[in-house]
């Protein structure tokens, strides 16, 4: 088998749905392979292979198969989602898709013009200008210098770097080289987009600016291949996702399957399935637990991106029983940071478990008078067996919402009122009258997770 990469940038067919069988193919993976040798020899690029063989460190050592035998498509118009827990080749994968990588076996054909956020800001050269690097990174993705000219300015719009564009890029922060390199990417308007955890940069103003720019990639039928670590953001993203383990395919089809398959192996319960079924949608798991938790959604008011301190949030829990059981289910809210700011559980909120027959349920919540600031919310669902504790699904950030204060004053993570009620002691001290200020929300700095 031939080990390369190939693209047919003249294919511009034009995509249609993609659960369409007859939909054409933009990427072929067949049989990718790529072996690391560790202590010895490591040059992957022919620039390391020269200085490699110019210092004569052509040394063997020990193999680490970082892919081995992957094999899928990816049609026109679609957005697959690779999944798995680190160093099991997703990034790997990625790299070779788009030729930074080169595969020890196998074969990539990638049909139409494709841009790659890989590492936001690789591929700048530090000691080129921002302006100078647009150009040449959109020269080496195969794009003409009169394209770019004619884009140049939504570029430098984007990222948000407009008096710094003539700057070397290595007087950049890692903030402004990885807005330029998504602006560069995405403005590029390239036929495929290869996306490896990169939609988390900057502050929360340029990731939503991000996460509407991939949306819109998915609205005129781009077709993608996003890396990531978070089921939910594959889940909202992706028409499909792939789950890798150690280098291997273990599962392709629906993302919902996919998610569970990646946290039955991430937690160990994984068995490998045989060769000839891994594409089938089939998998083993040691054990299938009682309850399964489907997913949950926050009921968003309409007209409105989000909800404001004091608001009333409601939003529903879904679940599949399997057979009869008693269980609790934990809800976890954590600020975008990932800093835990309301734990609680269906025992606390009901005085009483959950007891469950066979079939599908769901649980409606309402977090009454939000007391959290401006921010984005995200909210991780456990459910634990209530006699062993034992857990029995989860899903991390399983739905989210976003809190903009009323006030710009408003500082620190919770809304707290606060009210003045005389003073006791010495010296002159103003008693509550009626011209006393008003009670005032203030925003309190806390390390701790207030319950409710």
């Amino acid at each position: 088998m031939t080990n390369q990469v190939q693209r047919d940038p003249s294919d511009h067919t034009a995509a249609a749905a993609p659960e369409r069988p007859d939909t054409p193919v933009a990427i072929e993976v067949d049989g990718v392979s790529k072996t690391f040798s560790v202590g010895g020899d490591s040059s992957t690029t022919v620039k390391d292979r020269v200085i490699s063989l110019a210092r004569h460190q052509h040394r063997s050592g020990r193999l680490i198969n970082a892919l081995s035998n992957v094999s899928f498509d990816v049609r026109h118009g679609e957005t697959l989602g690779l999944l798995g827990h680190n160093g099991s080749g997703k990034s790997t994968l990625l790299k070779i898709m788009a030729g930074t990588l080169r595969p020890t076996d196998g074969r990539i054909r990638v049909r139409g013009r494709m841009s790659a956020l890989l590492e936001l800001g690789a591929g700048f050269h530090p000691d080129l200008t921002g302006r100078e690097n647009i150009y040449l990174n959109a020269s080496i993705l195969g794009f003409p210098r009169d394209h770019v000219d004619e884009i140049f300015d939504d570029i430098v719009a984007f990222s948000e770097i407009g008096e710094f564009i003539d700057m070397q890029v290595k007087y950049y922060s890692s903030g402004m080289a990885s807005r330029l390199g998504f602006s560069v990417a995405t403005n590029l308007d390239p036929d495929v987009l290869l996306v490896d955890e990169v939609l988390a940069v900057g502050d929360e103003a340029f990731q939503l600016k991000c996460m509407e720019r991939i949306h819109r990639f998915r609205e005129l039928d781009h077709t993608m291949v996003i890396v990531s670590h978070g089921p939910g953001r594959v889940r909202e993203l992706c028409d499909r996702a792939a789950v890798l383990q150690r280098g291997e395919l273990l599962y392709i089809g629906e993302p919902r399957e996919a998610i569970d398959v990646y946290r039955t192996a991430l937690h160990g319960k994984l068995d490998a399935a045989p060769a000839d079924q891994r594409h089938t949608g089939r998998f083993y798991v040691k054990k299938e637990n009682a309850v399964e938790l489907i997913d949950a959604q926050v009921m968003k008011p309409p007209d409105q991106d989000g909800f404001f301190p004091g608001d009333r949030v409601p939003f529903v829990v879904r679940y599949k029983v399997r057979e009869p059981c008693e269980f609790v289910l934990y809800l976890l809210f954590q600020a975008r940071d990932g800093n835990p700011m309301i734990r609680l559980n269906t025992n606390q909120i009901m005085g009483e478990r959950l007891r469950v027959e066979p079939g599908d349920g769901e649980i409606r919540f309402a977090l009454e008078d939000l007391p959290v600031l401006d921010d984005v919310y995200r909210i991780t669902i456990v459910a634990r067996d209530a006699q062993t504790n034992e857990e029995l699904d989860r899903q991390n950030e399983a739905t989210g919402f976003r809190v903009k204060s009323r006030h710009k004053g408003d500082l620190g993570r919770v809304k707290a009122t606060i009210t003045y009620e005389g003073t006791d002691g010495p010296g002159r001290h103003r008693s509550p009258s009626s011209d006393a200020a008003p009670a005032a929300d203030l925003g309190l700095p806390t390390s701790v997770s207030p319950h409710l």
